[in-house]
């Protein structure tokens, strides 16, 4: 998988006096060469800069336009002198947010004073901006800019993007749905409805020999398939002309990620949809050996989707699906399971999809909940550390539940898993949380998950998309 690389803009200022700014300016060239050499070191930055260094408004306005022109997904405004706040007003009013303000330790001139007098100019007009202040080569600075960055990057690559709605409401969950008006104006998504029926009328023209491929590769890598009357080779097969079919839609549509509602049409009269979402949330699939993650919600949750996307931006890897299913005293961990919509990745988390699939089994699905029967893909997630959060909303007003857990391999996991769901694939979770409190104040049934810490990225998110951000902790 390929590391996800932030494309950030540097506008740096001076004084507005001419030979102030001349007699300083090798100075603050030296200063500007350091930040954009360590960004871009690390790997993780491609870095534009301003033509020049600003000191007139012309120039301030230039330079704004250039970072919209080159679409960066955010801009630092770069303060190693004194300098008029005007010219950080000019830029930020005509450029492209969000905005890191970052003053380089320079203790001889004051810099610090010239941010500082440039954020409150634009608390004042309103404009959002957050600061950071040091050295640019200390490790725990450097470390707070890249994380603006990264979060900068998730803000400005959702917008514009499509998400594919298949189908309606399931089981009437209201937690499952979002209103489009909201999504356009506070993330900049477009929703597009599209018929469960697509999905079956495609399958249909599916060439046989494309799904006599998958149908043995399947064979081949999976580690059990328990063929049995609610699991055939028929319904598998089918299962698998789903899978394609979407995959088909998602290209056709430009689609950029999606939500399949499945129950109760598509579970109860074709087959249950758990392979395509597992297998578009991997990094491979029967016809990929590499391919992009792309986020598929089960049960069309489309808050549960946005938030999959957020990690996807924020991390690169897949990202989990999961019921909030129990709380075990005996073990103390939350037990998280999904009837399939989880990445079969998460099994060894290797880059070798034989290690992953071989811990994976096929096992039936329940058949009072799928009547029409299929695989569901089980497994247990394999344990490391692994950011948690969920996207919801108290009366129309969006927030984000954001915890910071490992999941865990228990000695006696596969009857645990018999606890809820047998069938399922299942991560046990170690949260440091009183499970009361989380209950209490947790908005849906659905949950998600990286691995990786992104607590401070997600906070960053959710301060640019005006997002309250919880983050549970004792």
């Amino acid at each position: 998988m390929t590391k996800p690389k932030s494309k950030i803009g540097i506008l740096t200022f001076s004084d507005g006096r001419q030979r102030v700014h001349e007699e300083l300016l090798e100075m603050n060239q030296k200063f500007l060469d350091q930040v954009v050499e360590t960004l871009e070191v690390t790997g993780e930055v491609e870095v534009v800069t301003g033509d020049e260094i600003i000191n007139t408004p012309r120039k301030a306005f230039a330079g704004a336009q250039k970072m919209v022109a080159e679409n960066v997904d955010g801009t630092i405004l770069n303060f190693s002198i004194w300098s008029f706040p005007h010219l950080a007003v000019i830029a930020a009013r005509n450029g492209k947010s969000p905005y890191l303000l970052l003053s380089n330790l320079n203790p001889e001139y004051p810099g610090l004073v010239g941010m500082l007098a440039s954020a409150g100019s634009l608390d004042q007009l309103g404009i959002k901006n957050s600061r950071v202040w040091g050295d640019i080569r200390d490790e725990k600075v450097l470390n707070k800019v890249l994380k603006f960055c990264r979060a900068a990057r998730v803000v400005n690559r959702l917008r514009g993007q499509t998400y594919g709605c298949f189908g309606g409401r399931s089981m009437g969950m209201y937690t499952a749905v979002s209103e489009l008006r909201q999504w356009q104006n506070q993330f900049g998504v477009d929703i597009e409805h599209i018929d469960q029926l697509e999905i079956v009328r495609i399958a249909d023209s599916i060439p046989e020999e494309r799904v006599e491929q998958a149908f043995n590769w399947l064979k081949d890598n999976i580690g059990k398939i328990a063929f049995d009357e609610n699991l055939t080779e028929k319904v598998l097969k089918y299962q698998i002309r789903c899978y394609l079919a979407t995959k088909q839609i998602i290209k056709d549509m430009e689609l950029d990620f999606c939500g399949i509602k499945c129950q109760p049409e598509m579970s109860e009269g074709y087959c249950a949809q758990c392979l395509s979402q597992a297998f578009l949330n991997d990094p491979y699939d029967m016809e990929e050996e590499e391919k992009e993650p792309f986020v598929c919600a089960c049960e069309i949750d489309m808050d549960g989707a946005l938030t999959m996307q957020i990690l996807k931006l924020l991390s690169g890897k897949p990202t989990l699906f999961f019921d909030f299913r129990h709380f075990d005293e005996e073990e103390g961990v939350f037990v998280y399971c999904n009837c399939g919509s989880q990445a079969t990745w998460y099994a060894a988390r290797s880059d070798n999809y034989k290690e992953n699939l071989k811990k994976v089994t096929f096992y039936p699905q329940i058949p009072y909940y799928f009547k029409a029967g299929g695989a569901t893909v089980h497994y247990l997630a394999k344990e490391g550390g692994v950011t948690m959060a969920r996207l919801a909303r108290r009366n129309g007003k969006y927030w984000m539940a954001i915890m910071k857990g490992e999941f865990i391999e228990i000695p006696n996991a596969e009857e645990k898993m018999k606890e809820t769901s047998g069938e399922w694939p299942h991560a046990f979770v170690k949260l440091d949380i009183d499970p009361a409190e989380l209950i209490s104040q947790y908005s849906s049934n659905h949950s998600h998950a990286v691995y990786g810490d992104y607590v401070d990225e997600l906070v960053q998110v959710c301060e640019m998309l005006d997002v309250e951000s919880v983050v549970f902790t004792k």
